[in-house]
């Protein structure tokens, strides 16, 4: 143990616990609102995919996505219970690093509590997706580097575990650990890394990851080239680079910025939390490398807990000096207020049928995407309906969550075929499939590949929500110009 660190005291565990909890109810009580997400259309299929690797993740999600259909098959709230368990144990975590940290019993609950009603949370707890997990594992792999470079030893092989787990999710994990390990180098504790523990532990993670690595490198590491279209704007939640930073202040909750940015200056200068300086400087570093590349905003979230659990002691001090009883109404107050905020904006608290006169689809893109997919495959169906009944017809989108939309809602017309991402992976329509149903692709090449190409319908969400599929042609299209193997690699596309 190094000498020096502030004392551990003990865990607020009834009131991290309950705050957990109650972060998991708000999540499933709303996860049955609006509908799927075209991730999770996507991730459903993968997951009947399985593989060591697709050219856009790692395989535990599609895999978590597979086993939640098969426990509770239909059920869009048992697809979504994994992730409120992780938002709940993201709070608790956050706790616990405040306690690693010196916090008492009030700094605990004040860290957890802020990161509870954070838009963050909320935004990623409602959906399965990749960066649900990722968050948990940031959130994870800091309150085990936190006891690693305090205490040394075993704490590092965990720290190795929770990464090769971590690293089959998502790569981002790798960001933060080479930050930490750069900025240790910088400003310490450099002793750490003289003893084994640190390198065995990266065995371990390598060990856990290498199924999925030697994947990507077996596939020429699609990674880099998602990565690279990410960074382009070819996802919907791609910002501008000189977005990413700004973003930060509102990821928590603009009347909280003063905990977490209190936190940051906290582990950079204050003598009392030396052991962890390393954090502030792997946060400025990150930021740096994200910048640069074009990562999205939320990327740099799984440094909030760390920031938040550093930042809270000294404002429950200032919370209960002078004034306490104004001051502490008015801590209680932001964090209600952040709560409310966050939860119309990252929840579908919004009636359906009143989302689109609000301002919740342009802040939280991801809300417009959880809407219409029932109506997308019943006009698809519709569309199947002017083809004679005894036609091969197979269905082609522009990208997965429409293939997704057609593999969950029409099992007659699945599997779909798109050129997006693993679907592009999975092959082409078949040859005998003379008729084909088109969605999300220009006309232009359509009439360039198919001698008949016919406009069958347009899709409407029937709620007015000017969302990525709203108002999109859908085509009937037959006598194939070109064969399968000269089309199949033109409709590649990464994002």
């Amino acid at each position: 143990m190094i000498a020096g660190a502030p004392p551990r005291g003990d865990v607020a565990w009834g009131g991290l616990g309950a705050l957990g909890a109650g972060v998991a109810a708000l999540l499933l009580a709303t996860a049955g609102r609006y509908g799927y997400h075209r991730d999770e259309l996507y991730f459903l299929r993968a997951g009947r995919e399985p593989a060591f690797g697709y050219v856009d993740q790692p395989p535990f999600t599609p895999l978590l996505a597979r086993a939640m259909d098969a426990l509770l098959p239909g059920s869009l709230t048992g697809l979504r219970l994994p992730s409120a368990l992780a938002a709940a144990a993201v709070v608790l975590l956050t706790g616990l690093i405040a306690r690693e940290l010196g916090g008492g019993r009030g700094a605990q609950l004040l860290a957890a509590a802020s990161m509870a009603v954070s838009a963050v949370l909320l935004a990623v707890g409602h959906l399965l997706s990749t960066a649900t997990f990722d968050l948990l594992a940031w959130t994870a792999l800091t309150w085990l580097l936190v006891r690693a470079l305090r205490d040394g030893g075993g704490a590092w092989i965990a720290t190795g575990a929770v990464a090769g787990v971590a690293l089959q999710n998502k790569l981002l994990p790798l960001f933060l650990l080479a930050g930490m390990f750069v900025a240790v180098l910088a400003v310490g504790p450099r002793t750490v890394l003289r003893t084994r523990w640190p390198w065995l532990g990266a065995l371990v993670a390598l060990a856990l990851w290498a199924p999925h690595l030697v994947w990507q490198v077996a596939n020429g590491f699609p990674q880099l080239a998602l990565s690279a279209a990410i960074a382009g704007g070819s996802s919907g939640t791609s910002e501008p680079w000189y977005v990413l930073l700004p973003f930060q202040l509102v990821l928590v909750s603009p009347l909280l910025v003063p905990v977490w940015a209190l936190g940051w200056w906290r582990l950079a200068r204050d003598p009392a939390l030396r052991t962890w300086r390393a954090f502030a400087v792997a946060y400025v570093l990150v930021a740096a490398v994200f910048t640069i590349t074009g990562g999205k905003p939320y990327y740099l979230a799984g440094f909030f807990p760390v920031l938040l659990a550093a930042g809270a002691p000294p404002v429950v001090a200032w919370a209960r000096r002078g004034a306490r009883r104004l001051r502490t109404g008015v801590l209680a107050a932001a964090l209600a207020l952040s709560l409310a905020m966050s939860s119309v904006l990252m929840l579908p608290l919004v009636p359906e049928g009143e989302l689109a006169g609000t301002p919740v689809p342009a802040i939280h893109y991801d809300a417009g995407e959880t809407v219409g997919w029932p109506a997308f495959a019943a006009t698809l169906a519709a569309v199947r309906e002017q083809v004679p009944a005894d036609e091969r017809v197979a269905v082609l989108t522009g990208n997965y969550g429409q293939a997704g939309a057609v593999d969950r809602f029409l099992p007659s017309l699945a599997p779909a075929h798109s050129g997006h991402n693993a679907y592009w992976d999975w092959g082409p329509p078949p040859d005998d499939a003379g008729t084909l149903i088109v969605v999300g692709l220009p006309e232009e090449r359509l009439r360039a590949w198919f001698g008949q190409v016919r406009l069958a319908a347009r899709i409407d969400n029937g709620v007015g929500l000017d969302n990525d599929e709203q108002g999109s042609p859908v085509w009937i299209v037959g006598e194939r110009l070109l064969p399968w193997s000269q089309l199949w690699p033109q409709l590649r596309r990464l994002g």
